[in-house]
């Protein structure tokens, strides 16, 4: 009985996919149909009139060409759980130069909107995947459109069948049924391989792709060295090297007290001692944020474990223990580890976390941190967790935040590591 139920609910499911499936498939057929009625309808011997219903069905299949494809990958990412990428070509940004006018990547123009109107165009013209957009919006009515068009005849079958008086059409009623309801749960499927097909991006659409990916990584990581050593140099500045200015005034006035005033000569040394170990704690601070030691030495597990211990959280630490990775994917992972320790016990108001460090099959190593928080964290742009996105999309790594209100908090790292 469960098994007659589950094959009823996926035969319906089916069914009603099948049914978007024609119905995305159909629309470019439609207004091709809708221009040939209104071409007989004003056909009178005249030729000219039959030309403004062929114009009319080629604007409307070129206007149609983005939007089925979207709807399409729209389906296939819900039904599959398969991504494909649009590959469409971004719009540069519209700068406004000294003389007034708008450039925008092609032309002049007098206004940011007749710029960004001219720019759409150009690159709607220009953009490869136009028209393979359009090559898709024909091609679909012919593959994924006629096999999902199974369940549909055989339900109109079954109507017409058991509709009409002649006990033979009986019979074309119930076979009616049974196609529908057999072709059901499989006539949609086709949707998939035909879209990842013929709608993912081309070799050289992808290396462009790849190569915009790689500029902005680039950037990205310029930035964040630049701001990098901001920061080694203004703590520099503002602590071990003021410090070590002051020892260096303290030392020359002991220098002159040590014969009229060997007491407070004494008190300025030991006031001078104090501040070395100040600043060779501050620099130890300092190595240890630019590298940590038990990170160069030891490796990653180790490293994160050393910071479990000195986090405020109670944290718990389960990692392969003879996992090592290149200096660089080490780095970015622990300095991620930190970044999200910090935000659970500043933001988030947690108590206990746990990490876990493993290697898959796949070649790939996965960093995952839990948090008790509050919940709420999100990869918002400019953030943190967008930070560290950016960090880890250097070594084409992800970054997975589930957090919903009310907690826990349950962020994932992955990095491909083919040296594992």
């Amino acid at each position: 009985m469960r098994q007659l139920v589950s094959w009823l609910v996926s035969a319906a499911v089916g069914f009603v996919r099948a049914c978007v499936v024609l119905i995305v498939s159909m629309l470019v057929p439609a207004v091709w149909a809708a221009a040939a009625g209104l071409w007989m309808w004003w056909w009178g011997g005249n030729p000219w009139p039959g030309l403004a219903p062929l114009l009319w069905a080629c604007v409307g299949t070129l206007a149609l060409a983005r939007p089925i494809c979207r709807m399409v990958r729209a389906m296939v990412a819900r039904w599959t759980g398969t991504v494909i990428p649009p590959g469409y070509r971004q719009a540069a940004p519209v700068v406004r130069m000294s003389t007034g006018y708008w450039w925008n990547g092609f032309s002049y123009e007098r206004t940011s909107r007749d710029a960004r109107r001219d720019q759409r165009m150009r690159l709607w013209w220009s953009d490869p995947a136009t028209w393979r957009d359009l090559r898709f919006a024909v091609i679909a009515p012919f593959t994924m459109g006629l096999i999902a068009a199974v369940p549909p005849a055989g339900v109109v079958a079954a109507v017409v069948g058991f509709g009409h008086p002649a006990p033979s059409m009986r019979l074309i009623g119930v076979l009616g049924v049974a196609v529908a309801i057999g072709a059901a749960p499989y006539a949609w499927r086709p949707v998939r391989p035909v879209a990842v097909r013929f709608l993912r991006p081309s070799p050289a659409m992808a290396l462009a792709d790849r190569v915009d990916e790689l500029t902005a990584q680039r950037a990205d990581t310029t930035v964040t060295q630049a701001a990098e050593i901001r920061r080694i140099e203004r703590d520099l500045h503002d602590g071990a090297q003021a410090r070590m200015v002051a020892l260096g005034m303290s030392l020359a006035t002991v220098e002159k007290l040590m014969e009229t005033d060997p007491d407070r000569a004494k008190a300025l040394l030991r006031d001078a001692r104090a501040g070395a170990t100040e600043s060779l704690a501050e620099l130890r601070d300092l190595v240890r944020g630019i590298s940590p030691p038990v990170l160069t030495e030891r490796g990653l597990v180790d490293a994160v474990r050393a910071l479990a211990l000195d986090s405020p959280l109670e944290t718990a630490v389960s990692a392969d223990l003879g996992l090592r990775l290149d200096p660089p994917i080490e780095s970015a992972l622990y300095f991620g580890v930190a970044e999200l320790l910090a935000n659970a016990a500043k933001h988030a108001r947690a108590t206990r976390a746990g990490i876990s460090i493993a290697r898959t099959d796949a070649g790939v190593v996965e960093v995952e941190v839990e948090d008790d928080g509050t919940g709420g964290a999100g990869v918002r742009a400019g953030g943190g967790l967008d930070g560290l996105r950016r960090r880890l999309a250097v070594f084409d790594g992800t970054l997975e935040v589930t957090s919903p209100a009310g907690g826990p908090t349950r962020v994932r790292m992955v990095v491909p590591c083919e040296s594992l």
